[in-house]
């Protein structure tokens, strides 16, 4: 079992992850793998981009133009948390043969951490503004795979690239994507960790989430801030062309309950996320037909 640090704050068992849990969680997460990731305690991240440089190629000692610059603003604000908690009786605890707290504890960060993933897969969809229609049948034979794959870089053609090309896709799209793959001689790396399976084509990360993980949400607990319209949605993109962050990670905390034996236990954390304006084309909605 994973150890915990304690500490007391205004009344308040605040318990944080110990380092080797919140590792296992980070490569757990599909939002540590194709986004920049921002720990810092602030509330607003300022991201200013300039205009895009052209450069040429001229003879030795001729003329050359100079252009002007100018900066944008792009600004992030942390403005939602994604939390789980519940009440475990004092006769739940006196009668479990386990650690029943450190049990609950780690089943409610592998909850939070989905639902983290879930949030900002759906922003992915939600804010990027390359879009794309599948052939009918959606990911479902590898002949739609292999033609899929093929049209989604032509959405982000003259960027390099450099940590790589992210796909997020739902379990039932695997129809099409295993034999696709096997048929083009590529090894399936399976880093199977409670709800996120990785492989690996070309320099495609394909991380296979849940069903009904691309969801129509108004903002509800669900969503937080955002609205979502994206059942029957995925995601391609440019890795790190957005940021998420997670302020000091994954937190509990123990209170006592009023009236009641026991004690309330919490996972919580702060969380934000941002296509950046400039790079917004790079992150492509994909619409299943």
């Amino acid at each position: 079992m994973n150890t915990i640090g304690t500490s007391t704050l205004s009344g308040v068992n605040r318990v944080l992850f110990s380092a080797t849990f919140q590792e296992i969680l980070k490569k757990a997460m599909i939002a540590e793998e194709i986004c920049a990731v921002d720990r810092s305690d602030s509330k607003y991240i300022t991201n200013p981009y300039g205009s895009e440089p052209t450069a040429v190629v001229q003879a030795v000692a001729g003329t050359y133009s100079v252009s002007a610059f100018t900066t944008t603003d792009d600004n992030l604000t942390v403005a939602d948390e994604v939390i789980y908690g519940e009440h475990i009786l004092g006769f739940e605890q006196v009668f479990s043969r386990y650690d029943l707290k450190a049990a609950r504890y780690e089943q409610m960060a592998y909850a939070v951490s989905y639902a983290l993933d879930k949030w900002v897969v759906n922003n992915l969809c939600e804010d990027g503004t390359g879009t794309y229609s599948t052939p009918a049948g959606g990911f479902t034979t590898a002949g739609n795979f292999l033609t899929i794959i093929g049209n989604l870089f032509t959405k982000v053609t003259g960027f390099q690239a450099i940590d790589g090309y992210y796909l997020v896709l739902e379990s039932g799209d695997l129809a099409g994507v295993w034999p696709a793959m096997a048929s083009n001689g590529f090894t399936m790396a399976d880093n199977a960790l409670r709800e996120g399976m990785l492989m690996k084509y070309g320099n495609i990360d394909i991380h296979i989430v849940r069903a009904g993980t691309f969801v129509d949400e108004a903002a509800t607990t669900v969503s937080g801030t955002k609205t979502w319209t994206n059942l029957g949605h995925r995601v391609f993109g440019v890795k790190r062309t957005s940021t998420y962050c997670t302020p000091r990670d994954l937190t509990y905390e123990e209170k006592g309950v009023t009236g009641k034996t026991g004690v309330e236990i919490d996972v919580w954390a702060l969380v934000g996320h941002k296509v950046w304006n400039n790079k917004a084309t790079l992150t492509v909605d994909i619409t299943l037909v």
